[in-house]
C-alpha cells in the first residue's frame, strides 16, 4: 500500500477517527498508561490490529511530551493487555526528546511491522503535531482517536465501559492532594465538569490540570492491585505514587 507524507492543507484529516480506514492495518499506540492512551488503544483495536504498545520513560517530571506519573507500570499494563512493549528511555529536555520518541517508533516498524501509530491526543497540538512530523519522516499512518472528541463525553464513556481510572498527578488550583488516588466515576466526572465552569479547569486535564493511571480496562486480561502506594504533594500540585503493585483475576 503506498503511503504519502500529509501535507499542510491535510493535516486536519489525520485526526479523524479510526473507523474512517478500512483496511486493517497493524498499529502501534503510544502508550503512557493513562486514560487517553487506553482508550485509544480500546477504539483502535475494534477496528484494527494492534501490534504493539510503543512507551516512552521520560526522566524529565516537567515533560513537554510524555506523561510521567506512574509510567514505570506500564510494563505492568503491557502483560495485563497480552501486547508487547517497546520501552524506550529519554532524558526529557523539550524538543530533543522527540528523537527519542523516533527512535521507538522505528524500532516498532522494525520489529513489529507497525504501519501506523496511535495516540490519545485530544487537544494538544503541541504533541500531536509533533507525532506526526515524526509519522510521516518513518512512512507510517498517525491515527488520533480521541481528536476534538467532548471532554466529559470521554470521562463518561470511561465509567460506562468499565474502566478503572485513578487520579494519578494534580496540577491546578483548586485541586489538591485529596483527589489524588481517587477513581474516576460519575461523581468525580459532575465534580470536574463543574470545577470547569468556575474555575476554567479542562474536565479530562487536556490542560495539565490532572494525570491518571488505568488500573482495569475491557483489554486488560488482569486487573492491577495497588499494594503499596504514597502521596506527595504540596498545595496545589502532586503525584499520587504507586510503589508496588501486581496482577490479580478479574
Amino acid at each position: 500500500m503506498q503511503r504519502k507524507s500529509l501535507s499542510k492543507a491535510c493535516f486536519k484529516q489525520a485526526y479523524k477517527p479510526l473507523f474512517f480506514f478500512k483496511v486493517t492495518m497493524r498499529l502501534g499506540v503510544l502508550f503512557s498508561g493513562g486514560k487517553d492512551s487506553t482508550l485509544a488503544l480500546h477504539l483502535a483495536a475494534e477496528k484494527e490490529g494492534v501490534a504493539c504498545l510503543i512507551t516512552v520513560i521520560s526522566k524529565n517530571k516537567e515533560s513537554y511530551m510524555f506523561h510521567t506519573p506512574n509510567i514505570d507500570e506500564a510494563v505492568l499494563q503491557a502483560e495485563a493487555l497480552g501486547l508487547p512493549l517497546v520501552l524506550v528511555a529519554t532524558e526529557g529536555q523539550k524538543e530533543e526528546e522527540l528523537a527519542d520518541l523516533e527512535r521507538a517508533i522505528a524500532e516498532a516498524k522494525t520489529d513489529f511491522q507497525i504501519e501506523g501509530v496511535v495516540t490519545g491526543a485530544v487537544e494538544s497540538v503541541y504533541q500531536a503535531s509533533r507525532v506526526q512530523r515524526i509519522c510521516n519522516r518513518l512512512d507510517v499512518w498517525c491515527f488520533n482517536p480521541l481528536w476534538k472528541h467532548d471532554q466529559r463525553a470521554l470521562l463518561e464513556t470511561l465509567v460506562e465501559k468499565n474502566f478503572k481510572v485513578v487520579i494519578s498527578g494534580i496540577f491546578a488550583y483548586p485541586l489538591d492532594e485529596k483527589w489524588l488516588g481517587k477513581q474516576i466515576d460519575q461523581k468525580m466526572i459532575a465534580r470536574l465538569v463543574g470545577l470547569q465552569s468556575q474555575y476554567g479547569i479542562s474536565p479530562s486535564g487536556e490542560g495539565g490540570e490532572i494525570e491518571t493511571t488505568v488500573l482495569d480496562a475491557p483489554m486488560f486480561k488482569k486487573r492491577l492491585e495497588i499494594l503499596d502506594s504514597a502521596i506527595e504533594a504540596r498545595g496545589n500540585s502532586g503525584v499520587y505514587i504507586i510503589k508496588q503493585a501486581r496482577l490479580v483475576p478479574k
